[in-house]
């Protein structure tokens, strides 16, 4: 395989999200199988043909993937669990592209569920890592609001940057998940509605924030040969980047991992930042999308301030930006969070949007950030996938 192009002849296909509800009785174990189920009948494979399988869930205990091939009725012989949050779509992603690749398995269905009951979140809170047990949670800063408060208010005194500045992001988010039919958030969201939230978590305040929610995303990774043979609109991947605990020198987070692995991203990618069509970033906060923003090399480390006031992100902007309307609009399903982005790179990529389509897209980047603890996000990552003729 040529070093540029380790990826090459990986496809995905069947972009799937199972409706998001703000609260369920469901399990995630019904969120996962309702997705699985879709993959099915959206792809015309039989259950049998579904080789390999890679699951992420925060709420799927006791089960893990293994238990879930028997509730199924699976029998594949390659099977993952990534239990990597917002960074899983993108970990499993490359774990199942190697699979494809090497012959371990033909087809796999990467998926992503979690329940949201009514107390859900508040019990994931205090158990989320064991230094949310010793050195969090018993202070009194039970969950991650208070740990990106610390993060944006030290990007903000580093680099200049403004509530107004995170308030473009939700904004522009807001106005392309109004034409998203599974977008949770449906009513119109001006610069002076966000400003007017009320603080969480001094400078975080209500619109920074996700909506926890239960719902499910998936999709499926074969040869590119096979997806041509199902005559399935796909995407080919074409360069993809993973990082785990970056720059722990760092004395408090203000780049993500994706600036460590950058140059080579690009390298593989064949192409620069300005011949992507649209970008899709992991946004539990706004501050974070703007730091991978920065990352990936479309403006230099502190100049997202000022690239967020000089571009406009919605579907029809010069700088198209979750454009399903992220999760800050959507909603947070859990582990699903992780892959509502990558699932929507494959829908912008292939045409199959569910809302507004970036005119001729075709090169869209899907980036990953996931599980925080205190002062940073610990895992990272991103793909850019292409979308090609069938």
């Amino acid at each position: 395989m040529s070093l540029r192009k380790p990826y090459e002849g990986v496809a995905l296909t069947t972009p799937v999200t199972v409706a998001y509800e703000r609260y369920s009785i469901r399990s995630a174990q019904w969120w996962i199988g309702s997705a699985l189920r879709a993959l099915i009948d959206a792809s015309g494979l039989r259950k049998h043909d579904i080789d390999g399988f890679c699951a992420s869930s925060f709420s799927l205990a006791p089960d893990s993937a293994v238990g879930l091939t028997q509730h199924f009725g699976l029998s594949p012989r390659w099977l993952d669990h990534v239990p990597m949050g917002g960074a899983s779509a993108i970990v499993a992603l490359r774990r199942a592209a190697r699979a494809v690749q090497m012959g371990d398995a033909s087809v796999v269905a990467v998926v992503a569920g979690d329940a949201n009951g009514v107390t859900s979140f508040q019990d994931m809170l205090p158990a989320f890592s064991r230094f949310a047990q010793d050195a969090s949670y018993p202070y009194g800063a039970g969950g991650p609001n208070a740990s990106f408060a610390l993060i944006a208010d030290h990007y903000m005194r580093t680099f200049g940057a403004t509530r107004e500045d995170f308030g473009r992001v939700a904004v522009s988010q807001r106005a392309n998940a109004l034409a998203n039919p599974n977008a949770l958030m449906k009513k119109k969201l001006t610069i002076e509605d966000y400003l007017a939230g009320r603080f969480v978590s001094d400078p975080i305040s209500l619109f920074d924030c996700v909506m926890p929610c239960a719902g499910a995303e998936a999709f499926l990774v074969m040869r590119e040969d096979d997806a041509r043979a199902l005559k399935a609109p796909h995407a080919l991947l074409r360069a993809t980047i993973e990082r785990h605990n970056a720059f722990p020198e760092d004395a408090l987070q203000y780049r993500v991992g994706q600036a460590y692995d950058a140059a080579e991203f690009w390298a593989m990618a064949g192409c620069g930042p300005d011949d992507v069509d649209a970008l899709q970033t992991y946004d539990d906060y706004p501050v974070i999308a703007m730091m991978q923003i920065e990352d990936l090399g479309f403006c230099a480390k502190g100049e997202a301030p000022a690239f967020v006031r000089a571009h406009d992100f919605t579907v029809e902007g010069d700088f198209p930006h979750n454009t399903c309307g992220g999760q800050l609009s959507c909603g947070q399903a859990g582990a699903a969070g992780g892959h509502l982005g990558l699932v929507e790179a494959l829908r912008q990529a292939t045409g199959q949007t569910l809302g507004r389509r970036v005119p001729n897209a075709r090169r869209v980047i899907a980036s990953g950030f996931g599980m925080i603890n205190y002062d940073r996000g610990l895992c990272s990552g991103a793909a850019l996938i292409e979308g090609v003729e069938t």
